[in-house]
């Protein structure tokens, strides 16, 4: 018995370093993609400003999107990796290559259909939801729509490809696809210096990094074959668990739809302005949450597959304890540093200090939001991994349908301002109450551990913020924006560590510490 708890132990540990791994690959992945990303921006706020041809541009991706979250493209990983695992441990390899075949030939059959219908309506679409629009930024939201609209049948099908590859353990793919799609990106608008130039670029990009590279890759593992069988065994399995993620709404989706049909109702140039505000705001989101929940996912879900439930709960949750504490201390960062991070980022060309002063304020609140979305993108993957789609998702459509009429009354009333607070709100919502739902189904997360982790990485985010923010006032002298955003950041950094390693927080003292840790526990 005590032999078999330690083989137990050292597996879980070997699970738990391999997650780690692929964890800091993939937040690697998404901090330098998000640098390119910004870069992309810049180009893109330089050359075109914040008006009616930006709005046009943030506004093209709306029926995309769509037509991507209807196929469960964003969450493919999710509805596909679990069944994948659980078919090729139960079945053999063969059935998990034919249940890939199916599902690979059925969804990039339907996704070129889609997209071929949404090409032809999006003239009406256009009219019909951003009637406030002039004719002129429709016409020009119709184009750009279309040039961008056939990206996602590379986004589609390779995202089925990168799936499979990292239920084989590799995240290669996975984390060049961004880097290529963003690159391409500026290379499209730079090249031709207008607004549909950066719309090729995303075509362009999709298509090499998000389905070429992928599909090279793969060929390494297993023969690619495709088979359209939409009312086979195999699919029925994968729609079984898709069709929940497809039906169902959450604000992960949705915050950005609200924030674009409302804002489209407001003053020119908001729906940009939160646009880049959103962009910025989504880079912890992206490093800490969605990297570490994309990481994190297929091990949980073997954990599952062997009947480890209790590994899988003591894996997400101190997964959730580490990802929530540098979430916090991400925010406070962020809300601080909100005007000179979007000095630094986007105050070029056409972008001036008026743009900057109303990106940087909506940034300063939808940074509080960053906690929220962070622990959203963890938490509901205690579901995921065991196949339980149905429950957070009803859960996440009825939160976005009460939020509706919150981001209505708060756009009425506070334009650009009241849709910003009303994403922190719902997300916030949102996320307390995915963790309750675990905690009653799977008794895990504690609630406890948790509640202590924001108190204390809360609090020490909290000291930093004021701390740096007056030595940014009364110490730092004016200079060079980057050079202030540097020294303020540096001293911001210097007091969350050291409080941090007082009270021995999360990020600080989980993250930068555990290593000597481990290393003292070997050498005894």
């Amino acid at each position: 018995m005590t032999e078999q708890s330690d083989e137990q132990r050292g597996l879980g540990e070997a699970r738990a370093s391999g997650l780690g791994g692929a964890a800091l690959l993939l937040a690697a992945s998404v901090l330098l993609s998000r640098v390119i990303g910004y870069l992309r921006d810049v180009a893109l706020a330089a050359q075109i400003g914040v008006g009616t041809e930006t709005d046009a541009f943030y506004t093209a991706f709306l029926i995309p999107d769509v037509l991507n979250y209807l196929l469960a493209g964003g969450a493919l990983a999710i509805a596909f990796i679990p069944l994948y695992n659980r078919v090729r441990r139960r079945d053999g390899e063969e059935e998990g290559d034919a249940l890939f075949a199916s599902v690979l030939g059925t969804l990039g059959t339907i996704a070129i259909v889609g997209t071929g219908v949404l090409w032809l309506a999006a003239p009406g679409i256009i009219s019909t939801l951003f009637d406030d629009f002039d004719p002129a930024t429709q016409q020009l939201t119709v184009r750009l729509t279309r040039i961008v609209l056939p990206a996602q049948i590379f986004f589609l099908t390779g995202g089925l490809l990168r799936a499979v590859l990292m239920a084989h353990g590799r995240f290669g793919a996975q984390a060049a696809a961004p880097l290529i799609y963003n690159g391409a990106t500026i290379a499209g608008g730079l090249l031709t210096g207008t607004v549909e130039g950066f719309a090729w670029g995303v075509l362009i990009g999709a298509g090499v990094g998000n389905w070429l590279l992928p599909l090279v890759e793969i060929r390494r593992v297993k023969a690619i074959r495709a088979r359209f069988a939409p009312f086979g065994a195999h699919f029925r399995a994968y729609l079984v668990l898709a069709l929940p993620l497809m039906l169902g709404v959450s604000l992960v989706t949705v915050d950005e739809w609200y924030e674009k049909y409302f804002g489209a109702q407001l003053a020119a140039g908001t729906v940009a302005q939160l646009g880049f505000a959103r962009k910025l705001m989504m880079a912890p989101v992206a490093i800490v949450g969605q990297a570490v929940a994309a990481a994190a996912l297929p091990v949980l879900s073997r954990f599952h597959a062997e009947d480890r439930d209790q590994d899988l709960n003591e894996t997400l949750e101190a997964t959730l304890v580490r990802s929530v504490a540098l979430a916090l201390l991400a925010a406070g960062g962020f809300a601080v540093f909100a005007p000179g991070i979007t000095t630094v980022v986007y105050q070029y060309g056409r972008f001036d200090a008026d743009a900057t002063a109303a990106v940087s304020g909506l940034l300063a609140i939808l940074s509080l939001a960053v906690p929220g979305w962070v622990t959203q993108q963890i938490a509901v993957r205690a579901f995921y991994a065991r196949e339980e789609m149905w429950r957070p998702m009803g859960l996440g459509t009825a939160i976005a349908l009460l939020a509706l009429p919150l981001y209505a009354a708060f756009g009425r009333e506070a334009g650009a301002v009241g849709l910003a607070w009303a994403g922190v709100i719902a997300i916030s919502v949102n996320a307390v109450a995915t963790l309750a739902w675990a905690r009653v189904r799977f008794a895990a997360p504690s609630p406890m551990r948790l509640l202590e982790t924001v108190l204390r990485s809360g609090g020490v985010a909290l000291a930093a913020g004021f701390g740096s923010a007056w030595v940014a006032m009364n110490v730092i002298p004016e200079t060079i924006a980057l050079i202030e955003l540097a020294l303020g950041g540096g001293v911001y950094l210097f007091i969350a560590l050291a409080l941090g390693t007082m009270v021995k927080e999360d990020a600080v003292h989980g993250v930068l510490l555990s290593r000597f840790a481990r290393r003292k526990d070997r050498s005894a």
